[in-house]
């Protein structure tokens, strides 16, 4: 499907967008000679990408994949001198310096969580260290059969502390498990991915895959948006909270937005046996 005309400009040094068909944006990371790998100016341009995704009246659901090998080799190594803080300030200043680019790239992540519209992930090749991070950060993950994964901080001297460490041991329910991973950063597998709940789907290949995800975008884009992202809102709201205080938000929030206009197209279209036509958002 030949790209749309876009509402916003989705200009970006690092990333290759296009509206792949009605209401879906397909956003690809494109540093395939770097592996793909997270540096400022990826950050910069996720973030400001999923800001504009969020505002977007023309989006309803967003794919995000990678050109290349391969989908992120992680956190750029050359990019860690800017984490590096001037040696002459005393320990205190320094960590007030750290604090501020550990919550700028937590941000980033949050921002892509945050988006109200659905972010599918589609997985190809290697996905190692702030790679999991981000995918952690998105509604669902499929990945193909040649898909590798690794928590790999331990092996370069810290903790992940951007996502991994909060969102993934609630993505796949398993205590263990994250803490083996996490303490080893071994490789485990595409099966494996599947096995324990990080990913919906294993595909053949980086088209197979990236194919699927398209065509879920599209059918969730089809529906009424107003109640996909209600479902999105309430079930981030619900993973963070009791079950008593899931409910009254979904009350509260549900109060408002029951009195869309979107109800009362899908039953005119049952009756009418036509396709329901939805409002922007």
């Amino acid at each position: 499907v030949e790209s749309m005309a876009l509402s916003y400009e989705y200009n970006f040094d690092t990333l290759t967008v296009t509206q792949s068909s009605h209401f879906v944006f397909h956003v690809q990371i494109n540093r395939p000679k770097k592996r793909n790998a997270i540096n400022k100016i990826l950050r910069r341009d996720l973030k400001c990408c999923f800001n504009q995704l969020a505002n977007d009246s023309n989006c309803r659901a967003v794919v995000i994949s990678a050109i290349g090998k391969m989908f992120s080799s992680g956190i750029d190594i050359a990019d860690l001198t800017n984490f590096s803080v001037d040696s002459n300030l005393d320990a205190a200043r320094k960590g007030l310096h750290l604090l501020k680019s550990i919550n700028d790239f937590q941000d980033v992540f949050t921002t892509m969580e945050k988006c109200p519209k659905p972010v599918i992930v589609a997985i190809h090749g290697g996905c190692i260290g702030a790679g999991v991070d981000l995918i952690c950060s998105c509604d669902i993950r499929l990945c193909s059969k040649d898909s590798f994964f690794s928590i790999k901080e331990v092996d370069v001297g810290l903790a992940a502390d951007v996502g991994t460490l909060q969102r993934l041991p609630k993505i796949i329910g398993n205590n263990s498990v994250v803490r083996e991973l996490a303490f080893t950063s071994r490789n485990f597998s595409s099966d494996e991915a599947k096995d324990l709940g990080l990913v919906s789907n294993v595909y053949d290949d980086h088209t197979a895959v990236v194919q699927a995800a398209l065509k879920m975008a599209s059918a969730i884009a089809s529906k009424s948006p107003i109640a996909v992202l209600s479902t999105k809102v309430s079930l981030n709201f619900s993973r963070d909270h009791t079950v008593d205080e899931g409910l009254n938000h979904v009350a509260t929030w549900n109060m408002c937005m029951l009195q869309s206009d979107d109800m009362a197209n899908i039953f005119k279209a049952l009756q009418t046996k036509t396709r329901p036509v939805f409002s922007k958002l």
